[in-house]
């Protein structure tokens, strides 16, 4: 697959998750795709903790909101954190979650890519979640995303209906050229 076509394949599909073993270079590939994320002054404050088996992702589960309990049917959960200190803060914007957020865009297509199934959350409890998996307090829990295999054959008949029903503004109503407004 194409960047551009991962791009527009990519859909949040919690609906669709498999518990089929999601393969450790499927996950290793995924984290890299983070990993070579920007971001900036090239401080990287991102970090990734890999939920895998059962009796983990239940207990994880319990730190979701009640519409996020699908979770429990994944086969891996990536909890991504970030840390203030490890980035730039200019004129009162901090880029740490800025720059979490590359990372995670590049982990999402990368599993598009890879025909597995991610939805971003952020509805979780961040002091629960620091708990059951001892991340330290001066990180923040940005979100989750479940890793996993469709329940469909295949990633595109997974996303077929999401995707025909998928709203965007045209380009129109978003984009000014030269000034705002133009």
């Amino acid at each position: 697959m194409q960047t551009l076509e991962a791009i527009r394949k990519r859909c949040s599909l919690k609906t669709h998750l498999s518990k089929k073993a999601v393969e450790p270079e499927k996950i290793e590939q995924v984290l890299e795709a983070a990993r070579l994320a920007p971001s900036a002054r090239n401080l990287q404050p991102w970090r990734f903790v890999v939920v895998q088996g059962d009796e983990a992702i239940e207990e994880l589960a319990t730190a979701f909101n009640e519409t996020n309990q699908e979770v429990r049917n994944a086969a891996v959960i990536i909890i991504v954190c970030a840390r203030e200190e490890d980035d730039v803060t200019r004129d009162g914007k901090p880029y740490y979650l800025f720059d979490a957020g590359l990372a995670v865009e590049n982990l999402l297509l990368a599993a598009t890519d890879l025909g597995l199934v991610s939805h971003p959350i952020l509805s979780l409890d961040e002091g629960e979640t620091k708990r059951i998996l001892a991340i330290p307090d001066d990180f923040r829990v940005v979100l989750a995303t479940p890793l996993a295999y469709p329940t469909e054959p295949s990633y595109d008949e997974a996303a077929e209906e999401r995707l025909r029903e998928r709203a965007r503004k045209s380009l129109d109503e978003i984009t000014f050229y030269g000034r705002w407004g133009n």
